[in-house]
């Protein structure tokens, strides 16, 4: 098959974009490195509670017989640059496009439908994950380009609990054994929910995630109300489909901590928890709990990682996973190279300040430590 046997056209509106669902899930079905970040249910529910109306830019590639082999799910970003940026915001930890593995040639037809949907604009993808459909296309583009660090992710392989303790000293591993015969000998007992019943299961995940985090800095997006509309929206399907999996926790018949995790072929990531305080005074470890389950569900899917998704925070820490630096990928034509290199120096400058700031917040805490020397800003002299 030639190139010319591929078309592309752009959706640009959210009922269109709706009625992409069959025919997405298909492709999504078709491409090894998609996440569940791509299926349809999230990113059309994430459009639905965060779109704006006019910005949506959908590139697809089909055959002539109509059939879906490639997909780029943009929109307009704000700004005073123009710029299409991917689906999913803030709260999306991976973000890429959709390839058909057996098609090769809608690489470089998607590569060259961007070009023509970004005429006079960046395309910036952001927090892509090494070895992503993205990677592919940016290989293919033949304008100017610029490959940049985003966020770190923490990643441990999909093996059972016991796999994980031998990645520990022995030590720290046979507390933690003894944390979980405690959890055991509590009586909480875990129960994955069904499709039907996730609605009423996510309300009670997140209260007890706000309760959780109550005077200690929730994130606010977390309490939002369209949140909670997307996540109702968007994990119901992806349940029903094997694409997420909810799982609440019971003392005594209470619900007293629920998981969400995500789950595509090759990976399932831990999304969101919450967990109720009164845990934390039974000297519960909440984290070796919610990783004992997950272990035990990634690996007995055949899963080949387990991530701990975006972020560094000392708990996932403790278990020596792998760092993963996920990608900025910007992309443009040669008459708008001026405006890559201004958004890619403003990238760059802002990771040079954020660095200096970790690296000063860093020497002020050893020097905190010293003997005989007061807190910074607490008045010592």
């Amino acid at each position: 098959m030639t190139p010319r046997a591929l078309r592309t056209e752009v959706c640009r509106d959210e009922e269109g974009f709706g009625r992409l669902a069959a025919e997405w899930t298909a492709l999504y079905g078709r491409c090894s490195s998609a996440t569940p970040f791509q299926s349809h249910p999230w990113l059309h529910s994430w459009w639905l509670s965060y779109g704006r109306p006019g910005a949506l830019r959908v590139v697809l590639v089909r055959r002539d017989d109509g059939e879906l082999v490639a997909a780029a799910p943009l929109m307009r970003a704000r700004g005073p640059l123009p710029v299409l940026t991917q689906l999913g915001g803030s709260i999306t930890d991976f973000t890429d496009v959709l390839l058909d593995d057996d098609c090769p040639e809608a690489v470089p037809a998607l590569a060259r439908g961007l070009a023509r949907a970004a005429r006079g604009a960046v395309i910036d993808l952001r927090e892509v994950r090494p070895g992503a459909a993205s990677e592919r296309v940016f290989a293919h583009w033949r304008g100017p380009r610029r490959r940049l660090p985003d966020s770190l992710c923490l990643e441990l392989p999909a093996v059972p609990m016991e796999g994980l303790l031998e990645r520990i000293p022995s030590g720290k591993a046979q507390r933690v054994r003894a944390k979980l015969r405690k959890l055991d000998a509590l009586g909480i007992d875990t129960r994955i929910v069904t499709g039907e019943e996730v609605p009423a299961a996510l309300d009670r995940l997140l209260a007890l995630h706000r309760l959780q985090w109550q005077g200690r800095g929730v994130t606010a997006e977390h309490t939002s109300s369209r949140f909670a509309q997307h996540l109702t929206r968007a994990v119901r399907p992806m349940v029903e489909r094997g694409d997420a999996m909810v799982t609440e926790f019971r003392l005594a018949g209470d619900v007293v901590a629920a998981d969400l995790t995500l789950m595509s072929p090759r990976l399932a990531g831990g999304y969101l928890y919450g967990a109720d305080p009164a845990l934390r005074a039974r000297k519960v470890d909440v984290a070796a709990m919610l990783l004992r389950h997950g272990a035990a569900e990634t690996s007995a899917g055949g899963r080949a990682t387990l991530s701990m998704l975006r972020g560094s925070e000392s708990y996932k820490q403790h278990w020596r996973p792998e760092p993963v630096r996920n990608r900025r990928l910007l992309l443009t034509g040669r008459g708008t190279a001026p405006l890559l290199w201004l958004r890619a120096g403003a990238a760059d400058a802002r990771r040079w300040a954020a660095g200096r700031a970790r690296r000063h917040d860093w020497i002020r805490r050893a020097l905190d430590r010293l003997p005989g020397r007061a807190p910074h800003g607490g008045g010592g002299g």
